[in-house]
């Protein structure tokens, strides 16, 4: 997320979006009881490699972020490690990507992107649905927020976290965001976003951490988009994410919907 690039662990080199220029993973939180957030979604790409994280907001379909390039990807549900055999997976394949209409790459904008499933996913203790919010509310300055995934865990290093992981971190103002010593005056962070991290630096999501839900007080708000190339964690590099606002939330009910 960092240097602006998008956010897809594979496509490092190529498109990386989240946070901190190289910042898809988890910075600074603690691995979770395996299958304890049974909404979490992993995509991977054709080496097994992290690309993405997402929310399972429907038996076939998965949230995420636009900037994730899934051409040759599958979507594991159910898992706590990725590279161990849990027989609470399930693989499937992507039988439909649709992006947001729009999707801006280089000013971030409506990054979301919905991905259809081959087929249903069966409904267990370790796969479960996430709701999606009935209210647009956009979280205050200060709100404490949760964010999981299976990204790069600090800045650097080349391989991304084998276990889920999930860190708490506070919506930071967007005029804090936006001013000189953030993201300004090359990146405007809007109202259909939502920056996030620590006033002290050290809790962030990275590299591989992108698409996957950003939930406060225990609702889905937003999706992880981007942030600062190689700074994740840094005071001056928090997080961004896609705001979950009403315009959103009625594509998605309307594209899932009717498919």
């Amino acid at each position: 997320m960092r240097a602006f690039l998008t956010l897809s662990t594979s496509a490092a080199v190529i498109l990386l979006i989240i946070r901190g220029g190289l910042c898809v993973d988890i910075i600074g939180g603690h691995e979770v009881k395996p299958h304890s957030r049974p909404f979490m979604a992993l995509i991977l790409g054709a080496n097994e490699e992290t690309i993405c994280g997402g929310a399972l907001i429907k038996e076939n379909w998965v949230l995420t972020a636009a900037h994730c390039d899934v051409e040759e990807a599958q979507v594991v549900l159910g898992a706590h490690s990725q590279r161990a055999k849990e027989k609470e997976k399930q693989r499937f394949r992507i039988s439909k990507q649709i992006r947001y209409p729009g999707y801006n790459s280089k000013s971030k904008e409506r990054d979301l992107m919905l991905l259809q499933l081959h087929k249903r996913a069966r409904l267990t203790k370790a796969v479960q649905i996430i709701p999606l919010p009935t209210s647009d509310d956009d979280p205050k300055p200060g709100t404490t927020c949760t964010v999981a995934g299976w990204g790069k865990t600090q800045n650097g290093i080349r391989k991304a976290s084998d276990t889920l992981r999930e860190v708490n971190i506070t919506v930071i103002n967007r005029k804090i965001c936006n001013d000189n010593c953030h993201y300004g005056p090359n990146t405007v962070i809007t109202e259909n976003m939502i920056c996030a991290g620590d006033k002290n630096g050290g809790k962030d999501s990275c590299y591989g951490d992108s698409g996957g839900p950003l939930r406060c007080n225990n609702v889905m708000r937003g999706i992880t988009a981007f942030g600062k190339k190689g700074k994740c964690g840094t005071v001056d590099g928090p997080g961004v994410y896609t705001r979950l606002t009403k315009k959103y939330l009625l594509w998605i009910r309307k594209t899932i919907g009717s498919a």
